[in-house]
């Protein structure tokens, strides 16, 4: 691979001696806002080699749980050649140079940290190992081509130098204008099972998350915020509330009250002993089913059109039978096990924050401007996250813009901490959405019209990013998963359209984003149209996809490895589904009973093809985990609104999936050449569909909604 003079910037040293080598990320192909531009000639990722052997990689983007810290280190350790038991990794600053190579500003979402980084970091690998092969070479005498490397250490006949005892002499040499990276079959590491290198911290409770920051002087805060979508604050007697042991200040903030205490507990009490009035949301406040009802409606008018081929109205009109069918998905919340937090420091016009977070960019430009100061001067420590799955990549910097603001009026430093109560009602949520399908059958049953509706809201409508996302009307992470279905490649009439309201809840992406309800969509329409084919579900997709080997292949693996054709157990039944997102395919088959009238999910054999397997491990734990959560919203999950006010507030009302709920799930990497996708995301997307369509196998009752509900 070839890297320019202007896309790499620099060998420096580091704090320690040793060798610096950073690289310059190349812009992608998406604007950026003007503020979150990154600037050309600066670094935005490194790789530190010390003269105590130790290589750190320091990564941009944030470690949630899906094997980054891990997987980012591999591409470097790989062309590098260095010891892999010396390589650790560390989370970067907040600054513009960190900037995601297709977003640009500083995130970590999209399943895209590693197939976006994959040429890159391994680049950066290259050129070190180049620089400290000729750093020995010069030492012997000798032309470079006459040493060899492994674990760090290069080799010349007897004699031998290490990487950290060259590192000073490497970082003074000019680095390669061009480097050759390996041929995959030459890999030694990329492909391999490696364990994560962020798992002994995380054992010994020696890694920080967000909510473990602590130092001298630090005060705790709990907020008391808007009981519903719309109310605001009127009026509050802080009298009771500072009477409570242990509580020094209460401060007001953009939507609530700040209770600030020397801990937590007493800051908790404090804020319940405030008093406080609120405005009545307008309308009498927003109503999720009254919500759904509307969207139904609005499901029958037409609306913007996102896709179009050919005349549906005319296709439908000649078509041989017609099936209709609608599906609905709640509003749900993200849930992450380590609920939100974020730690403040103020001094002067600096101002140093501590959190969890996704969007160190976004963060960091709020920061600067509640407190009036340039963004260079708000310093963002990101932790490791305990789950994020979206809700810490606000663009609109909710939760640490609030901390700010607190400790700002506060006047000391503060831990603002979300209870798991604040969290669960604290807005932000995937969006409840409706499909309605109409399909055109041929005589044989396949399809020849395909209408499709979406209703829900945008998630970005009234964000910064809008204007980036939302384009004639369409917010594409509404659609994503439909208009773009291999199913429906080469359909002679097609229409995909969408309405986006606009309500009083505030929505945010979700793990797996538009996947989560147009999967659950097409995988349920298409099962439909298989058993009114009175064809065998997988037959029929297949017949969809002769000309989508990929996804076929994906189907058949999984198919394969669950017994597809085989009877199942007795009182069992299999479904399947298969759905592509963040360019990887993943095809599921879910084995399912009914015990006293709930579903119970035996077991889930799940097929990958995501290209390149960097981490096979990753992959199936990222696979297993995705599986969970989406097993966890098909069975469980929906937020219930009444009055503007969310009705859930903690696990007992809101269940996550549990042990003895888990099902197996075996995980097939499929060997695959393709463009590498992410692996964070994809595997939530099919669950839902797979269950529905076992269910609809063995009780002949087709489900529609979510989470199921047996009749």
């Amino acid at each position: 691979m070839s890297v320019s003079r202007r896309d790499f910037l620099q060998v420096a040293a580091g704090s320690a001696a040793g060798l610096l080598l950073s690289f310059y990320v190349p812009q992608g192909v998406r604007a950026a806002p003007k503020a979150a531009q990154p600037q050309p000639l600066s670094p935005n990722a490194f790789v530190r080699i010390g003269t105590d052997e130790s290589v750190t990689v320091v990564l941009a983007h944030s470690e949630m749980g899906q094997g980054i810290w891990t997987g980012l280190a591999m591409l470097i350790a790989e062309e590098l050649e260095c010891d892999w038991s010396k390589v650790r990794s560390e989370h970067a600053p907040a600054a513009p140079v960190y900037g995601h190579p297709v977003m640009h500003f500083q995130m970590t979402g999209g399943s895209t940290s590693t197939n976006g980084e994959f040429d890159r970091y391994r680049t950066v690998g290259a050129m070190a190992k180049d620089m400290l092969v000729r750093a020995a070479a010069a030492r012997w005498k000798v032309a470079p081509a006459a040493c060899v490397v492994a674990k760090g250490v290069v080799t010349r006949g007897k004699d031998q130098l290490t990487y950290g005892q060259l590192a000073e002499e490497a970082m003074k040499l000019t680095p390669p204008a061009k480097v050759k990276l390996k041929d995959p079959k030459d890999w030694k590491l990329i492909g391999t099972l490696v364990r994560r290198i962020d798992t002994p911290e995380k054992i010994t409770g020696k890694a920080q998350f967000g909510i473990d920051v602590q130092f001298p002087g630090l005060r705790t805060a709990v907020v008391l915020r808007p009981p519903a979508f719309g109310a605001k604050l009127a009026k509050y007697d802080a009298a009771d509330a500072l009477k409570v042991p242990g509580v020094e200040k209460v401060v007001p903030t953009a939507n609530g009250v700040a209770v600030v205490a020397a801990h937590f507990w007493a800051a908790k009490l404090g804020r319940d002993a405030l008093r406080a009035e609120w405005t009545k949301p307008e309308g009498g406040g927003a109503d999720s089913a009254r919500l759904l009802d509307e969207f139904r409606a609005q499901a029958r008018k037409p609306g913007p059109v996102a896709h179009q081929v050919g005349k549906v109205e005319d296709a439908l009109a000649a078509a041989k039978s017609r099936i209709e069918a609608e599906y609905d998905v709640p509003y749900l919340a993200h849930a992450p096990m380590e609920p939100l937090n974020c730690t403040v420091k103020i001094e002067g016009d600096r101002c140093e924050i501590w959190t969890g977070t996704q969007f160190q960019t976004g963060d960091q430009m709020a920061a600067a401007k509640i407190l009036g100061t340039a963004p260079e001067k708000v310093q963002i420590h990101t932790t490791f996250l305990g789950g994020g799955f979206g809700r810490r990549a606000s663009p609109v910097a909710d939760f640490v813009g609030e901390a700010v603001m607190v400790a700002k009026a506060a006047g000391v430093p503060v831990k603002v901490v979300w209870t798991r109560e604040d969290d669960m009602r604290g807005g932000y949520y995937r969006p409840a959405y409706v499909h309605r399908v109409q399909v055109g059958l041929d005589g044989r049953g396949m399809p020849t019209a395909w209408d499709h509706m979406i209703v829900g809201q945008s998630i970005v409508a009234g964000t910064p990013l809008e204007s980036l996302v939302v384009k004639n009307g369409i917010d594409h992470t509404s659609v994503e998963g439909v208009g773009d279905s291999p199913y429906l490649a080469g359909m002679p009439a097609l229409r995909v359209s969408l309405h986006s309201p606009r309500t009083p809840v505030t929505v945010l992406w979700w793990r797996s984003v538009g996947n989560t309800h147009t999967a659950f969509a097409m995988e349920s329409v298409v099962d439909e149209l298989a058993h009114a084919a009175g064809q065998d579900p997988l037959a029929y997709r297949l017949e969809l996809l002769k000309n989508k080997p990929r996804h076929a292949n994906a189907l058949k693996v999984a198919a394969e490895k669950a017994g597809w054709g085989t009877a199942p157990p007795p009182g069992r039944a299999r479904g399947l589904a298969m759905h592509e997102s963040f360019g990887s395919i993943v095809a599921e088959v879910a084995e399912i009973s009914i015990e006293k009238g709930r579903i119970r999910v035996h077991s889930v054999t799940c097929s990958v093809d995501c290209g390149t397997a960097v981490n096979p491990l990753g992959i199936e734990a990222q696979v297993q985990g995705s599986v969970a959560f989406g097993l966890t919203a098909a069975l469980f999950g929906k937020l219930h609104i009444v009055e503007g006010q969310v009705q859930e507030s903690n696990f007992h009302d809101y269940p996550m999936l549990r042990m003895a709920d888990m099902p197996r799930i075996a995980v097939h990497i499929i060997p695959s050449k393709a463009t590498m996708g992410g692996i964070g995301e994809p595997a939530t997307a099919p669950i839902a569909p797979a269950v529905a369509n076992a269910v609809f196998a063995l009780t002949k009752q087709r489900l529609r909604s979510l989470p199921f509900r047996l009749a």
